[in-house]
């Protein structure tokens, strides 16, 4: 008999422990246990006592006894528990319990619908915790959820879903109500903490009240959310503060409706009425309790398509430092555009940060242009958590009106201001024929650089410095006060960005000291002025360093020493270490001096290891064209100043060789044109001075390899000089005795211009003018080739500045034909007059 017990129990479900429901006769209330919708597609039925039911409905007066077919029902039941309380019969004010108290063991829903007089209102309270609204999606942390709903001519509409813990305490409705809550099965609460009155209309579709007793943000959404908020109804928001608290609205999301009368609207009691559209910009900085109602307009409701009205939007409580205002007065500020907004730490804000130009005109970020006065306020509880950042726009388009150099100034106010300055901007604005010049007049700019960086906690700020054309934008470097370098000259537009470190002193600004002015057009990308001050090493790199000079540019340092110092420069590499495609990049170094020797270096050569120098002295680097893919041009080089020692002797130079020599010359030639200068005036007394004739048929150009240079005035006869006797060159002598007018010939004179004014760029014609010389992209391919037929006698700058220079005057193209055989025989012309003959050459 045992056994066939036994056997039975493995044949039989297994059932859970039974459960007990019993409802009084007077308990308004029924009990319905159904299948949960997501329930899993394996069988199990209620037992009551027959194991076959699906669903159990238990009305009161009734005691029912069940049980379960499987070991987890609440996988597969809900149960759900609807009281009606009417509150016109007197039974509110009420405070809800859960009955019955032994319902356990499936996910439980209890509903109560509490009914009043058509004129009256009910008010829900929820003594805590409070409520904190949620998206009808979504879960509660705790798994337990409110919902309360409400009626409008029979149809019921959703004022919102709701968890615990949160700033809502009571929820208004007018006639009928429906409370919700939802609890885990594993879960057993005794007090829901929910209490109904009845009171007069409150003439609206709902009030939710919201108490805030800390600073924090909540969400709130209209009534039905996301789907339409009712035609022609409104619902109200009510918010308490506490001291020395404000608020901030913002809308995060909204949809309108299609109106047919009438339209939506949003009005505040602040505690005066406002009225805003739901577009506007909404109050911020509300110093006291405010009311915010949404009401609808009379909805078409035949354009079903129409999305209608919906509402989602944040309410920010936070400390408030009441009405204190702060000035910025920009009012000087011609083209000055001042940013405050968040400073950005890499991770959520919260709670928010708002700046205010108005009493309630607020923002996260703020946008103030120059010209006006302003009265700023916040609405945050640290300020450093914002950050002011200021651009400010400086055009010049005629050299005549803004050559004077201009300081660049920080306006005291922004340093005044309670936010931190964290950028200052200037952007120097020019045609393509005016460049920019900058100036630090007390505190010479070092160059931030890997071996000597800036400390920008210690000097107060940093400067970052940018040159742009309408195609690119390349950073010329990083600079920071108390360095060697005086002067800045850029050929493009220029944005120098004044940048503080994070919690930096503001009376370090005092000593920002920056002056810019608008030059005339230099060629070179940029030409760095370094004026050591005391004995140092200096760190110096080319501009665009991160990544490379760019194609054709020049840049250039001039090095000033005084008759004290010398200095010793080293390159950070042995090679310039990139491959041209077109044209040489050229690292040259020469003294500023008349005969100085010029160090020069191209692509594929060593770079000087070490060169000793004492005076002062240029440093050009000009880039090629590298290869598509390769590495790009970038040098770093490094300047030792040291002061010489009264007994110390500098080395002599090759170049005093050559000086000894050309005195020696000179003397002679002085020598020959005093002789030459009696000789005249003993022989021409009696004559007046002849006029050299000019012969056009005859061609005294020598043969030469004329590719070898390009076009000069070939095509022009300003050039072609007759060629006269000793006494028209010197014939001014003769007019003081002879009081004879001598004709006025044009005479070539050779250059005797400075040498140390102009960096020593080579004549290498770039196509984007970095040099000294302008041609046509055509002429560096041709430039390219000839390299290859001249040999390396193209390859020297030296060479290369004969190249299109107007002192000396080649023809166009070499001509491999020999020069046509012409007359160049002299021809004589008789003078009676005189019995004298005077030779006349044709050129």
């Amino acid at each position: 008999m045992l056994h066939l017990l036994w056997i039975a129990a493995l044949l039989l479900p297994p059932l859970t422990e039974s459960y007990t429901i019993t409802l009084q006769p007077t308990d308004n209330l029924t009990i319905h246990i159904k299948r949960a919708t997501n329930a899993p597609s394996q069988p199990c039925n209620i037992c009551a006592p027959k194991c076959n039911a699906l669903s159990l409905a238990i009305s009161r007066g009734q005691k029912v006894d069940y049980t379960f077919d499987c070991s987890t029902p609440e996988k597969y039941f809900i149960m759900e528990v609807n009281r009606t309380i009417d509150c016109s019969s007197g039974m509110c004010p009420l405070n809800i319990s859960l009955q019955p108290t032994n319902l356990h063991g499936l996910n439980r829903t209890f509903s109560w619908n509490i009914l009043t007089s058509k004129n009256n209102g009910l008010i829900f309270g929820f003594s805590g915790p409070w409520l904190t609204q949620i998206d009808p999606s979504s879960q509660c942390p705790d798994h337990v959820r409110f919902k309360i709903s409400t009626y409008v001519h029979d149809s019921s509409y959703s004022i919102g879903t709701f968890c615990r813990n949160g700033t809502i305490t009571r929820i208004k409705v007018q006639e009928k109500g429906v409370i919700a809550l939802s609890l885990p099965w594993n879960l057993a609460i005794k007090d829901p903490g929910i209490s109904i009155t009845n009171r007069s209309s409150i003439k609206s579709l709902s009030i939710v009240e919201s108490t805030f007793s800390q600073q924090s943000t909540v969400t709130l959404l209209s009534a039905n959310y996301p789907d339409p908020f009712p035609t022609n109804e409104q619902m109200t928001w009510k918010f308490n503060l506490p001291e020395n608290h404000a608020a901030a609205v913002q809308f995060l999301n909204h949809t309108s409706p299609m109106c047919v009368k009438k339209e939506e609207n949003v009005h505040y009691y602040l505690p005066k009425p406002a009225l805003h559209k739901l577009t506007d910009s909404q109050p911020a900085n509300i110093l006291q309790n405010f009311n915010l109602s949404l009401e609808n307009c009379e909805v078409d409701t035949q354009k079903t398509a129409h999305p209608g009205l919906s509402l989602k939007f944040n309410i920010t409580v936070q400390r408030s430092q009441g009405d204190q205002l702060y000035a910025l007065d920009l009012t000087k500020e011609k083209g000055l555009v001042v940013h405050i907004k968040k400073r950005f730490t890499g991770r959520t804000f919260t709670p928010v940060c708002l700046i205010c130009k108005a009493p309630m005109v607020c923002d996260s970020e703020l946008v103030l242009e120059g010209g006006r006065y302003y009265k700023i306020s916040f609405l945050c509880e640290q300020l450093s958590s914002l950050m002011v950042t200021a651009e400010k726009v400086i055009e010049c388009w005629d050299l005549k009106t803004c050559n004077s150099r201009m300081p660049l100034t920080i306006p005291q106010t922004l340093i005044d201001f309670p936010v931190q300055l964290e950028s200052y901007s200037w952007k120097l604005i020019a045609p393509e024929n005016i460049s920019n010049e900058i100036v630090s007049k007390s505190v010479y700019l070092q160059q931030d650089v890997v071996d000597k960086p800036c400390n920008a906690a210690a000097v107060g700020f940093t400067y970052d410095i940018f040159s742009s054309t309408n195609k690119d934008t390349l950073k010329v470097g990083a600079f920071c006060p108390n360095g060697s370098i005086e002067k800045i000259q850029l050929r493009d537009n220029v944005t120098i960005t004044l940048k503080t470190p994070r919690n930096g002193n503001p009376a370090k600004l005092l000593t920002h000291d920056l002056h810019v002015s608008f030059v005339s057009f230099i060629k070179e990308v940029s030409i760095f002025t370094v004026s050591p001050k005391t004995e140092d090493t200096i760190y110096l790199e080319t501009p665009n360093y991160e990544s490379g000079l760019p194609d054709y540019a020049s840049a250039s340092w001039s090095i000033n020493l005084t008759k004290k110092q010398s200095a010793k420069l080293k390159f950070g590499k042995d090679k310039m270490d990139i491959s041209c495609e077109k044209g040489s990049a050229y690292v040259n170094i020469m003294e500023q001096k008349d005969g100085s020797p010029e160090t020069v270096r191209r692509e594929d050569q060593q770079l000087p290891s070490q060169l000793n120098i004492y005076s002062t002295f240029w440093v050009n680097i000009s880039n090629c064209k590298p290869w598509t893919g390769t590495k790009k041009l970038k040098l770093q080089f490094c300047i030792t100043f040291n002061q010489i020692s009264p007994g110390e002797i500098k080395p002599s130079r090759p170049v005093l060789k050559y000086i000894l020599i050309a005195v020696g010359l000179a003397v002679g030639v002085v020598l020959t044109v005093i002789a030459t200068i009696c000789c005249i005036k003993n022989k021409k007394k009696q004559i007046k001075a002849p006029v050299g004739i000019y012969n056009s048929k005859v061609n005294t150009e020598a043969p030469r390899r004329q590719a070898f240079f390009k076009k000069g005035k070939k095509n022009n006869e300003s050039h072609i000089y007759a060629v006269i006797d000793d006494h028209m060159v010197y014939g001014h002598l003769l007019q003081e005795e002879t009081n004879e007018m001598v004709p006025e010939v044009d005479v070539y004179q050779p250059f005797e211009g400075p040498m140390g004014n102009a960096p020593p760029i080579p004549l290498i014609n770039f196509p984007n003018g970095s040099t000294r010389v302008d041609v046509k992209e055509e002429s560096i391919k041709e430039d390219i080739e000839d390299r290859s037929i001249e040999g390396a006698i193209m390859d020297e700058p030296r060479s290369l500045s004969m190249k299109n220079n107007d002192i000396y005057v080649f023809s166009q193209s070499f001509s491999k034909q020999p020069v046509e055989n012409e007359d160049t025989s002299i021809t004589y012309m008789d003078d009676t007059r005189s019995g004298a003959t005077t030779p006349v050459f044709g050129l």
